[in-house]
């Protein structure tokens, strides 16, 4: 078969071709930037426009209660776990993946007085290690970094000075996939604590947090699941750690009395100590809306069909793109992939440009790598062969 013929047949038995319905995506647009911000789900303009016009412009303060404003944090949090394999009461929504993961490090060294090593990933994404910097000054920690590739053996170099371990779960820029269970094995048996940063996994990749003992996870919700610009982020911490959470940022939200006003700061119990200050409604019931673009939906299934967009890619990319300066810098074996495709190009920023004069968006990231994300709820094969001859035709 012909390209063509195969993407065709691929689309044909695509079990969540429906999906792209849930979406509301321009016409004659190939949209392969989901990884950087995710389409607009249909569901999410009339489920803001009630949150604005009845709950707020009608209940005024009584929504807080009356629409349950109040435990959406906690409410959405659970919707967020589900997606993170967690049981519910571990995963609260609000703030911005920066504080989630400050407050996620701090917490994590706390836990481990007396040591005082930070181990962090030497290419992860730059926000992560700005912030990991700071904690470390703050903490008067070392920061190592150390390729992800290579940290069981930057580990058992640390040994029982090791204190907290980060980094993300899917690369950024080449869209690698790193084993969370053997590296948070790796780090408990030198007696570390791991926060892994999901924010390109979560929505695209199956996880299973409490399964792999992870202790902390953070991430943000408008990627993979399209929970709009700037939506809020969420932080998991495993019950384990609940009774000894220490946060550096301790807002009234999670104070076990928030409205006694007191002077000293006693945190709730289990995951509402970390709530922090007053969630951002309007985003964070955007999001809450987007999420419904998950029910029914099974992330093996889901898998399973970004495996087979990057497969093809791949292979289209074989067929169509070589001899032209391309390089694949995203790996080949489907275990090692996220659901992100990268490839190298000298030129890569004069190509995504014209990709996106034709329609055709992704983004590029230096020094000379073009990234594309395929959300398998949106994404189709054809898309993906329209990208590749696209290129073609450019070099």
């Amino acid at each position: 078969m012909t390209t063509h013929e195969v993407a065709a047949q691929l689309d044909r038995d695509d079990p969540l071709a429906a999906a792209r319905k849930a979406f509301l995506l321009p016409p004659d647009t190939v949209y392969l930037d989901g990884n950087s911000l995710g389409a607009l789900p249909a569901s999410v303009p009339e489920r803001v426009r009630r949150v604005v016009a009845e709950q707020w412009g009608e209940h005024l303060i009584g929504a807080w209660y009356e629409d349950g404003w109040w435990d959406a944090p906690l409410r959405v949090g659970d919707r967020l776990g589900r997606l993170l394999g967690a049981a519910p009461g571990q995963t609260v929504a609000g703030d911005s993946t920066s504080v989630q993961l400050f407050n996620a490090l701090t917490a994590a060294a706390r836990l481990r007085p007396g040591r005082d090593i930070l181990l962090m990933d030497d290419a992860g994404f730059p926000t992560d290690r700005y912030l990991a910097a700071s904690v470390a000054r703050m903490l008067g920690l070392e920061l190592r970094e150390a390729p992800v590739s290579g940290f069981e053996e930057a580990l058992a170099d640390c040994g029982e000075r090791l204190a907290v371990v980060t980094a993300s779960a899917v690369d950024f820029r080449t869209g690698e996939l790193w084993d969370l269970a053997r590296l948070t094995a790796a780090t408990h048996r030198e007696g570390g604590v791991v926060v892994w940063d999901v924010s390109h996994a979560v929505g695209a990749v199956p996880l299973a947090v409490d399964r792999d003992g992870v202790d902390f996870a953070v991430g943000c919700g408008y990627k993979f699941l399209s929970g709009g610009p700037g939506a809020p982020a969420f932080g998991y911490a495993a019950r384990r750690h609940h009774d000894h959470l220490d946060q550096p940022l301790t807002g009234w939200n999670g104070h076990t009395d928030p409205f006694a006003m007191t002077p000293d700061y006693r945190p709730a119990e289990g995951i509402a100590r970390c709530r922090i200050g007053t969630p951002a409604i309007l985003s964070l019931l955007a999001l809450d809306a987007a999420l419904d673009v998950f029910d029914g939906v099974d992330l093996r299934q889901l898998r399973r069909k970004s495996l087979s967009l990057s497969r093809f890619f791949i292979a289209c990319v074989d067929e169509h793109l070589a001899g032209r300066g391309f390089e694949l810098v995203t790996p080949r074996r489907d275990e090692r992939r996220g659901s992100q495709l990268t490839l190298g190009h000298p030129e890569a920023a004069r190509l995504m440009a014209a990709l996106v004069e034709r329609g055709i968006t992704g983004d590029v990231r230096p020094p000379n790598l073009l990234r594309f994300g395929l959300n398998g709820l949106y994404v189709s094969h054809a898309d993906v062969l329209t990208t590749v001859l696209a290129l073609r035709s450019l070099t």
